[in-house]
């Protein structure tokens, strides 16, 4: 099997003057992409980084955040990408956990890194991608100064090619431990499941430092095309997709939103997408509804984690049915994808059959070496040779999995187990509801109450009564809000999913 380094190099012999990534006003072909990787690994070992060393990098959306990935590949190098919305805390530990000697900055975030860098242990190179410094490396400066020819390390699919550190929403950020084998076979496994070939071309704006890199690497592996925004905004989507005739679109539910409620979207050519896939969070049906009339029958959902690197489902378009018995679909997260297994369990960890509840379990060569630093942890995800997602779900007997929400979300009021996805998609069913979470809260009488908080549709007005009836009206009395509160904003994560636990803290820290 193939490691992250063999992605440019047999880019290069197969489709060097084809356009590989497109930024701003930077095209890169696949040819060039392969000179500057080689460029950057032999640079890397110029510093002195010995094999299994490790870099980390703290930047917005940008070509170079891929070369940093094949490069580092290429030089025997691990790579821990940073979500800059953390705060100097949470960063300075992940460096320093992740043992760094390289620390790469982008564009608008050099003042933010030399101030970490004070704090930092490990940190021998900090290198600027795209400024100079007075006294700090510079990125184009390193590239420049070193060969390109191909350094030939010899990697092996089993070796560590990414720590990628989960949110840190509780305790302190997890390190991810994802091998080239994990990476390479859940990304052969997403371009088979989603068809791509050498003519397709992403529009890509979701941060490189998550796994929803995905389309990127699946993309440049089939010689296809990659255009990179440095952040998710619905004009430059828009505009990307009709400039670059992108055929792919991946988007977080909250993004999509954005985009089918734009005005601009009903003026744009979007003729050459084929395939619009949306992840990271539950799709409220209504919505999902609205995208189809808008965008048509190109929806495709896929489900994954970080430490799946991503993969774990495909719910493909076909799939996607409006109408009819077959319209329960539209709730369900698809198929197990290829390579991919998975299963139901109980408490207990006993195999449940088709269509009874209890946590999702998957395997195969896609599944996180562990968990950095942490064999306990790692032991207990990974118990019995399966990864535990967390996840609460079920598999029906046609092989669909349904998630019904997160393990640790579920909320026990008066001993009956409530699921807040189930209530919250009749919540966003109300015309003016944008956003909303539903999370528990402390109950003298019940323990825990199903306690919701709603942002409105601008220039829309709703009452807490109101809300609740057309809850009760759809649901068991037990699943629907005891109380609503109005936000004007919900957090949410880098990728725009909804943080219900910092919802959740809200009510326990009062």
């Amino acid at each position: 099997m193939y490691t992250l380094g063999d992605i440019p190099r047999k880019g290069h012999a197969l489709h060097r003057n084809r356009t590989a990534m497109v930024f701003e006003d930077t095209c890169i072909t696949y040819g060039l992409l392969e000179d500057r990787v080689n460029r950057l690994a032999n640079a890397l070992i110029g510093l002195g980084l010995q094999k299994g060393g490790r870099v980390t990098i703290l930047a917005e959306n940008t070509y170079k955040y891929m070369e940093v990935y094949f490069g580092a590949a290429k030089a025997g190098l691990s790579v821990t990408p940073l979500n800059f919305r953390l705060s100097d805390k949470e960063l300075t530990y992940i460096v320093n956990d992740c043992e760094a000697t390289v620390f790469f900055v982008g564009d608008g975030l050099e003042e933010r890194g030399q101030t970490l860098l004070k704090s930092l242990k490990g940190i021998e190179h900090f290198v600027f991608l795209n400024r100079r410094g007075d006294g700090i490396a510079y990125y184009e400066e390193l590239l420049e100064s070193a060969s390109n020819s191909d350094p030939l390390i010899d990697v092996d699919e089993s070796e560590m090619a990414i720590l990628m550190y989960t949110g840190g929403t509780t305790g302190l950020p997890k390190g991810v431990m994802l091998s080239h084998r994990n990476l390479m076979t859940a990304h052969f496994g997403l371009a088979l499941g989603n068809s791509f070939t050498r003519k397709d071309c992403v529009c890509f704006s979701l941060p490189m430092f998550h796994v929803s890199l995905w389309p990127v690497l699946c993309h440049l592996m089939v010689g296809g095309k990659s255009v990179i925004l440095r952040r998710p905004d619905p004009g430059e989507i828009l505009k990307a997709i009709q400039v670059e005739k992108c055929t792919h679109l991946l988007l977080v539910p909250t993004v999509l939103t954005w985009l089918v409620d734009d005005p601009r979207t009903s003026q744009a050519d979007l003729a050459s997408l084929r395939l619009i896939t949306y992840a990271g969070s539950p799709m409220p049906i209504d919505v999902l509804r609205k995208c189809i009339d808008r965008f048509g029958p190109i929806l495709s959902q896929g489900y994954g984690l970080t430490e799946a690197a991503p993969l774990v489902s495909i719910h493909f378009k076909e799939d996607h049915i409006l109408e009819g018995p077959r319209s329960r679909l539209l709730s369900s997260v698809g198929k197990v994808g290829i390579f991919v297994e998975a299963k139901v369990v109980d408490d207990e960890d006993r195999t449940l059959l088709p269509s009874e509840v209890g946590e999702i379990c998957i395997r195969g060569k896609n599944v996180m070496m562990g968990y950095w630093k942490n064999p306990d942890l790692t032991a207990k995800t990974l118990r019995g040779g399966w990864l535990h997602t967390g996840d609460v779900g079920m598999i029906d007997d046609e092989g669909f999995i349904f998630l019904m929400d997160r393990k640790a979300d579920m909320i026990i009021t008066g001993g009956e187990n409530v699921y807040p996805a189930e209530t919250e998609d009749v919540l966003y069913s109300h015309p003016t509801v944008r956003e909303c979470a539903v999370v528990a809260a402390p109950d003298k009488k019940w323990g825990e109450r199903v306690q919701a908080v709603v942002v409105l549709k601008d220039g829309c007005a709703a009452t807490k009564d109101e809300l609740i009836k057309h809850c009760k009206d759809r649901l068991a009395g037990y699943k629907c809000p005891k109380s609503i509160d109005f936000w004007n904003e919900l957090p949410k994560t880098s990728v725009g999913k909804i943080l219900r636990r910092e919802v959740k803290k809200h009510y326990w820290n009062q």
